[in-house]
């Protein structure tokens, strides 16, 4: 046996060529654009590593970009999901599912990975993950809410302070509020004193927004949208967005000068053009961002602790309803987290 230190002093026996006994439950993608199996397996093997008894896991919108085939080096058969929180050796623990960051605090390493594909992942009884990938569960939060904060919130807070330098009392746009990683910014936006504006396609998302201390929303299928926030509340120092497309000059319109617009995604595609002279004449800094190293994952919990935040849970479903879970998820209706009850 040997033991390995992880996060805030918690120590982890580990066993090299573990093995577990029992039948673990897992939901598996054997097949791509078909419903998730839900199979029993035996005895996973690992030569390093800890043994998750999982309570929970969380959807993100990379599992079901997986089952559609939009996502690169897509192997089959294997475990689904990338958020969970459960129990090693009696502790409870939240799982860190950015494996493999490297030692450059700017950009991962070109081996990181993301556990639930290729590495199996949380959509089970019991996941293997490495050792410095479990910390302490925050102890305000119960088992849906601790496993709905792992890639959402390390991304979310990435993008707003380690990228984009977000301050007290500046303005904050967040693009297409109601998804996990939008949702998780509005929340830190607001508890780290900023000034939170959101937009969505949806009336009742931008009402849940406010109600959650965003000032205002705005519709951007609106006309003009950009112009009506910034008329009202005028530029904004930190734009988050997820979409990229067509709509992203007006992100530019609406930045103020050296502002900072960062992409955690780009799920309406490529730019055709680029507003280059409002770049570089109002100094913009246009920044990319993708989940976040373990400096960035410690910060996270310590800010979530701190100020007690809760994650925002959409709805809770049972292990064997994943299928029905990946459907919401499809249909973006969500506003928060959609969850696995293990």
């Amino acid at each position: 046996m040997a033991t390995t230190r992880f996060g805030h002093g918690i120590i982890i026996h580990r066993s090299v060529w573990f093995r577990y006994t029992g039948d673990m439950k897992a939901l598996v993608l054997t097949e791509l654009k078909q419903p998730l199996q839900l199979e029993e397996r035996a005895d996973p093997e690992l030569a390093e590593g800890v043994v998750v008894e999982l309570k929970a896991a969380a959807l993100n919108r990379r599992d079901y970009w997986i089952t559609q085939g939009m996502y690169p080096g897509i192997t089959m058969p294997v475990i689904l999901g990338s958020d969970g929180a459960g129990v090693v050796d009696g502790r409870d623990v939240i799982i860190n599912s950015g494996i493999g960051w490297g030692g450059n605090e700017a950009v991962q390493d070109d081996n990181y990975r993301i556990l639930g594909m290729p590495d199996d992942g949380t959509f089970a009884t019991h996941v293997v993950v490495p050792a410095e990938n479990v910390l302490p569960k925050p102890d305000h939060l119960n088992w849906h809410e601790a496993a709905s904060l792992s890639l959402g919130g390390l991304t979310a807070y990435r993008a707003l302070f380690t990228q984009g330098g977000l301050t007290a009392g500046g303005n904050l746009l967040i693009s297409g509020v109601g998804g996990g990683v939008a949702t998780f910014a509005l929340q830190f936006g607001v508890a780290a004193g900023a000034n939170v504006f959101v937009t969505s396609s949806s009336d009742d998302k931008i009402e849940r927004a406010i109600a959650l201390g965003a000032k205002a929303g705005f519709s951007y299928r609106a006309e003009d949208w950009h112009k009506a926030a910034r008329g009202e509340h005028g530029p904004m120092n930190v734009i988050i967005d997820s979409a990229g497309g067509p709509g992203y000059n007006n992100l530019i319109d609406l930045a103020a000068p050296g502002g900072r617009i960062v992409n955690y995604g780009a799920t309406a595609g490529p730019l055709k053009e680029l507003g280059m002279f409002k770049v570089f004449w109002k100094q913009l800094h246009l920044i990319g961002s993708t989940m976040g190293s373990p400096a960035d994952f410690d910060a996270m919990l310590a800010f979530v602790n701190e100020q007690k935040i809760r994650p925002v849970i959409d709805r809770i479903f049972p292990l064997v309803e994943g299928n029905a879970a990946l459907q919401r998820m499809s249909e973006s209706k969500q506003f928060g987290k959609i969850v696995l009850e293990i």
